[in-house]
């Protein structure tokens, strides 16, 4: 079957910039990962979009844009339009013009229990400022069947397990971490469709504790948390969370969980305790798994935060598996997801399904995505 080249566009509810990964891919087993590249938003940019995020809060039918989202949209395009050009004439310049973007947008708004899902970026626009042809708003059709239209990288994972380098050692079942915003996990068996859920918080408590408390946007290398300790009660609260005790299809909204059980710890302190409940979060996902897991691979900002891989690690050995970063299976931890939406504009193009019932809750296997631009 013919590859088609193509990149993907990712900016997730870290919101602190654009990824951007290329491949050549049938849709299908084969993967041939390239290039990929950040590109940062500035401070007073992310604030316009946190801005942007209460906004949304008023949204009841996906195509309002109340307040200044319109005009934000097409400011977000315009930097993803200016971020597709700054890749192709320097990271991406020998894999030559893509057949097409698969474009994520920024999630403002996530509401599967109203059937509810937004997010913000033009493709038509994006389509018109690159000339190059776009997948965008792949998660609505997933909703249409009934699903909860996130996460949808696991058909992603579930081709990159089958594409690992030959010398990794492939335990099944195996796992897919990927630690985001907020995190979610893609259990993948030797046979059969994955099965895939959020987790919980990611790095978005730790986020919004140190900006909140030290006025820094992140807690970068976990320099600020290795200076605390872990507050036991705080993270029981966190756990106590009645989203835990639900099997999935399930998935979050950024906003789902707040600081406010954090409240009253120093900055050290509540930068470690929340690092452990990501953690823990992600371990007690493991109920709603068919089996255990025997290997798990850590992909997304979350895998440089050590205290929160240092606990992951420590709860899976306790339980007979093992922890490897994504680079430690030939892997780019920081493009997974950019590459992801690459490999799902492919799959919307040839028809393919984007999302599981095992994955999001869908009533069958579904594809999605508008397209904007004539594929060649």
């Amino acid at each position: 079957m013919n590859l088609v080249t193509a990149i993907g566009l990712m900016s997730g509810t870290s919101m602190d910039g654009i990824d951007l990964a290329m491949l050549r891919t049938d849709g299908e087993n084969r993967v041939e990962r390239g290039p990929s590249l950040f590109v940062a938003y500035d401070a007073v940019f992310r604030r316009r979009i946190e801005a942007g995020l209460e906004e949304a809060k008023a949204i009841i039918r996906r195509a309002e844009r109340p307040g200044d989202l319109a005009e934000l949209e097409r400011d977000i395009t315009g930097r993803h339009a200016d971020a597709v050009q700054l890749f192709l004439r320097n990271a991406a310049n020998d894999w030559g013009k893509p057949d097409v973007l698969g474009f994520h947008g920024q999630t403002v708004l996530h509401r599967p229990h109203l059937g509810l899902t937004v997010q913000i970026g033009d493709g038509q626009l994006l389509s018109a400022r690159t000339g190059i042809p776009v997948v965008y708003d792949m998660r609505a059709n997933d909703m249409v069947f009934g699903g909860q239209g996130a996460p949808l990288v696991p058909a992603y994972h579930a081709a990159l397990a089958r594409s690992l380098p030959a010398d990794f050692p492939r335990k099944y079942p195996m796992v897919f971490v990927n630690i985001g915003g907020i995190s979610n996990v893609t259990y993948v068996p030797e046979k059969g469709d994955p099965v895939a859920f959020d987790t919980g918080p990611g790095n978005t408590l730790i986020d919004q504790w140190v900006s909140r408390e030290g006025g820094v946007p992140y807690d970068a290398g976990g320099a600020i948390a290795s200076e605390g300790g872990v507050l036991r009660r705080v993270v029981d609260a966190y756990l106590d969370n009645p989203f835990f005790q639900k099997a999935g299809p399930k998935s979050l909204d950024r906003n789902d969980f707040t600081l406010e059980k954090a409240s009253g710890m120093e900055l050290a302190d509540g930068a470690r305790t929340l690092a452990a409940v990501s953690a823990e979060a992600i371990l007690k996902s493991v109920e709603h798994m068919p089996e255990k897991p025997r290997l798990w691979i850590v992909c997304g900002g979350g895998r440089k935060n050590p205290h929160i891989v240092g606990d992951l690690r420590k709860g899976a050995e306790r339980a007979g598996a093992e922890v490897a970063l994504a680079e430690d299976a030939g892997l780019d931890g920081d493009a997974t997801e950019a590459e992801a939406w690459a490999y799902l504009a492919v799959r919307s193009l040839k028809g393919l399904p984007l999302t599981f019932p095992t994955t999001t809750g869908c009533r069958e296997a579904v594809s999605g995505g508008v397209i904007s631009g004539k594929p060649g």
